[in-house]
């Protein structure tokens, strides 16, 4: 009995031991992106991060054709920026350089870091759940990206739009926080990062039999609301955003009853 219960602590030893690496790797895949992002901040702030404050924003651009092309002038067009950005801590500009470049770094590294996430779990796999596991690392970041890029050009434009262009009265002027802005564009394109993921947690809730395909549709009517509810704590306090969120969601929940469905099928 005593040399059983070593085996199992010897074997709980190796698994985290493999685990450890595998983070290791992972933690230095996200510093070495944090690094390049950080030592390029023209190009991570005036390129990425502030882009959608400009007139000349890729989604700006796109409203005002479609305004044109639709013959209502140039009501859609974005002529200048709404508001102005300043920093008032002594170490603030700084400090926000180094964490968008964790935030930079983190996204950009995500397909590799679920990689190995995924190869500390795949062992413990049987060979029909490999089977349809396949294909699993590659789904899961197309899915992450297509949200940050969603977030990027779809949401956080309106949202900066909206709200920096939103005035209780004429006598007050919008300087906006640096820190402000920047959280706001990041905390939208990471949460709908993460909400892009919602087939495949259907995928493994439906492998662990928790969920039906017959459920989701039965439940569909609530789920609306509650997607609803999601997507107004993920986007700012606009109804625009929140009816852009809102359709994806629809369309990605609509998705995973196929996926819940295709995985009982087989």
């Amino acid at each position: 009995m005593r040399k059983i219960g070593e085996e199992k602590e010897h074997s709980f030893l190796d698994h985290l031991e493999i685990l450890r690496w595998h983070l290791i790797r992972s933690a230095a895949a996200i510093l070495v992106f944090t690094i390049l992002a950080f030592i390029f901040p023209e190009f991570l702030f005036d390129k990425i991060i502030l882009a959608s404050k400009s007139p000349d924003f890729a989604t700006y651009k796109f409203f005002c054709w479609l305004s044109e092309t639709l013959h209502f002038g140039e009501a859609l067009c974005i002529k200048e920026a709404p508001f102005e950005l300043m920093n008032i801590k002594m170490s603030g500009q700084f400090s926000t350089h180094i964490v968008s470049s964790l935030v930079a770094g983190f996204v950009c590294a995500f397909p590799y870091v679920f990689w190995e996430i995924w190869r500390f779990i795949k062992p413990a796999l049987h060979g029909s759940e490999k089977k349809y596991s396949r294909g699993v690392v590659f789904y899961t970041s197309l899915l992450f990206i297509l949200g940050v890029l969603f977030g990027y050009y779809a949401v956080a434009p309106l949202s900066v739009q909206f709200l920096g262009n939103y005035q209780v009265s004429s006598q007050v002027v919008n300087q906006i926080n640096l820190n402000s802005f920047i959280s706001t564009v990041t905390t939208v394109c990471l949460a709908n990062g993460i909400v892009f993921l919602l087939p495949i947690l259907i995928y493994f809730l439906s492998k662990l039999g928790l969920i039906s395909p017959e459920f989701l549709r039965q439940y569909r009517k609530h789920s609306l609301v509650i997607l609803m509810i999601l997507a107004a704590i993920i986007t700012p306090p606009d109804i625009m955003s929140l009816i852009l969120v809102t359709f994806p969601l629809m369309l990605l929940y609509e998705l995973s009853i196929k996926v819940s469905a295709k995985f009982q099928d087989k």
